[in-house]
Protein backbone atom coordinates (compact mmCIF):
# COMPACT_ATOMS: atom_id res chain seq x y z
CA UNK A 1 0.00 0.00 0.00
CA UNK A 2 0.94 3.57 -1.12
CA UNK A 3 -1.57 5.59 0.53
CA UNK A 4 -4.70 6.19 2.25
CA UNK A 5 -7.78 7.95 1.18
CA UNK A 6 -7.89 11.04 2.61
CA UNK A 7 -11.12 12.46 1.32
CA UNK A 8 -13.49 12.84 -2.32
CA UNK A 9 -13.65 16.32 -3.18
CA UNK A 10 -16.02 17.64 -5.91
CA UNK A 11 -15.63 20.94 -7.35
CA UNK A 12 -18.77 22.97 -7.38
CA UNK A 13 -19.77 26.16 -7.86
CA UNK A 14 -21.10 26.53 -4.05
CA UNK A 15 -19.24 24.23 -1.89
CA UNK A 16 -21.16 25.09 1.40
CA UNK A 17 -24.81 24.42 -0.35
CA UNK A 18 -23.53 21.34 -2.27
CA UNK A 19 -22.43 19.99 1.58
CA UNK A 20 -25.42 20.65 2.90
CA UNK A 21 -27.00 19.02 0.33
CA UNK A 22 -24.49 15.42 1.17
CA UNK A 23 -25.26 16.43 4.77
CA UNK A 24 -29.26 15.96 4.60
CA UNK A 25 -28.80 12.58 2.27
CA UNK A 26 -25.76 10.85 4.63
CA UNK A 27 -25.72 12.92 7.82
CA UNK A 28 -22.54 13.81 9.18
CA UNK A 29 -20.85 17.04 10.06
CA UNK A 30 -20.18 20.47 7.91
CA UNK A 31 -16.69 22.09 8.50
CA UNK A 32 -15.87 19.65 11.76
CA UNK A 33 -12.72 20.96 13.51
CA UNK A 34 -10.17 18.99 11.73
CA UNK A 35 -6.22 19.86 11.40
CA UNK A 36 -5.90 18.87 7.85
CA UNK A 37 -8.24 21.54 6.58
CA UNK A 38 -9.65 25.23 6.93
CA UNK A 39 -12.67 25.39 5.68
CA UNK A 40 -13.42 28.82 4.23
CA UNK A 41 -15.88 30.36 1.17
CA UNK A 42 -14.02 27.85 -1.29
CA UNK A 43 -13.65 24.53 0.28
CA UNK A 44 -15.96 22.99 2.78
CA UNK A 45 -15.66 19.80 4.18
CA UNK A 46 -18.38 16.91 5.26
CA UNK A 47 -17.51 14.27 7.75
CA UNK A 48 -19.83 11.62 7.48
CA UNK A 49 -20.37 8.70 10.06
CA UNK A 50 -18.43 6.13 9.60
CA UNK A 51 -15.29 8.20 9.07
CA UNK A 52 -15.56 8.91 5.25
CA UNK A 53 -15.08 12.40 4.46
CA UNK A 54 -16.24 14.60 1.67
CA UNK A 55 -14.88 17.94 0.33
CA UNK A 56 -16.24 20.66 -2.02
CA UNK A 57 -13.83 22.93 -3.92
CA UNK A 58 -14.77 26.23 -5.77
CA UNK A 59 -14.31 26.11 -9.16
CA UNK A 60 -15.53 29.20 -10.69
CA UNK A 61 -15.75 27.89 -14.11
CA UNK A 62 -17.79 24.58 -13.15
CA UNK A 63 -19.11 22.79 -16.35
CA UNK A 64 -21.15 20.14 -14.66
CA UNK A 65 -21.54 16.38 -16.56
CA UNK A 66 -24.17 15.82 -18.93
CA UNK A 67 -24.68 12.26 -17.95
CA UNK A 68 -24.93 9.79 -19.90
CA UNK A 69 -23.10 12.23 -22.71
CA UNK A 70 -19.28 11.65 -23.44
CA UNK A 71 -18.72 15.07 -24.97
CA UNK A 72 -19.27 16.18 -20.74
CA UNK A 73 -18.44 12.84 -18.63
CA UNK A 74 -20.00 12.26 -15.20
CA UNK A 75 -16.03 11.88 -14.33
CA UNK A 76 -17.09 10.00 -11.26
CA UNK A 77 -20.12 9.32 -9.09
CA UNK A 78 -20.73 8.64 -5.75
CA UNK A 79 -23.02 4.75 -4.79
CA UNK A 80 -25.26 5.34 -1.79
CA UNK A 81 -27.11 2.65 -0.34
CA UNK A 82 -30.82 2.76 0.82
CA UNK A 83 -33.23 0.35 2.03
CA UNK A 84 -36.29 1.97 0.07
CA UNK A 85 -35.52 3.39 -3.43
CA UNK A 86 -38.90 5.09 -3.50
CA UNK A 87 -38.88 6.63 0.06
CA UNK A 88 -34.71 7.97 -0.60
CA UNK A 89 -35.79 9.05 -3.64
CA UNK A 90 -38.93 11.47 -2.77
CA UNK A 91 -36.42 13.03 0.09
CA UNK A 92 -33.49 13.73 -2.60
CA UNK A 93 -35.40 14.76 -5.03
CA UNK A 94 -37.45 17.05 -2.37
CA UNK A 95 -33.94 18.90 -1.20
CA UNK A 96 -33.19 19.57 -4.89
CA UNK A 97 -31.48 16.28 -6.88
CA UNK A 98 -32.82 15.71 -10.37
CA UNK A 99 -33.91 12.02 -11.67
CA UNK A 100 -31.59 11.59 -14.39
CA UNK A 101 -32.75 8.04 -14.63
CA UNK A 102 -35.27 5.69 -13.06
CA UNK A 103 -33.90 2.21 -14.56
CA UNK A 104 -38.12 1.81 -15.69
CA UNK A 105 -38.44 0.48 -12.20
CA UNK A 106 -36.75 -3.09 -13.04
CA UNK A 107 -33.47 -1.99 -11.58
CA UNK A 108 -32.24 -1.92 -7.82
CA UNK A 109 -30.68 1.33 -8.62
CA UNK A 110 -31.65 5.08 -10.07
CA UNK A 111 -29.05 7.76 -11.49
CA UNK A 112 -29.34 11.43 -10.17
CA UNK A 113 -27.51 14.97 -10.35
CA UNK A 114 -26.87 16.67 -7.00
CA UNK A 115 -26.96 20.77 -7.12
CA UNK A 116 -24.28 21.12 -8.71
CA UNK A 117 -24.87 18.08 -11.42
CA UNK A 118 -22.46 15.46 -10.45
CA UNK A 119 -24.58 12.24 -10.85
CA UNK A 120 -25.10 9.99 -7.80
CA UNK A 121 -27.11 6.36 -7.48
CA UNK A 122 -29.31 5.69 -4.84
CA UNK A 123 -28.84 1.95 -4.93
CA UNK A 124 -31.61 -0.43 -2.76
CA UNK A 125 -29.74 -2.49 -0.06
CA UNK A 126 -30.50 -6.28 -0.63
CA UNK A 127 -29.60 -7.96 2.63
CA UNK A 128 -27.20 -10.85 2.68
CA UNK A 129 -29.03 -14.12 2.26
CA UNK A 130 -31.72 -12.60 -0.10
Amino acid sequence: MIAELQCVVLDCPDPQELAEFYRAVLGGEVDKPDERWAPDDSWTTLHVPGGQVLCFQRAADHRPPTWPDPERPQQFHLDLQVPDLDAAQERVLALGARLLDDGGGDRVWRVYADLAGHPFCLVRHRPSGR
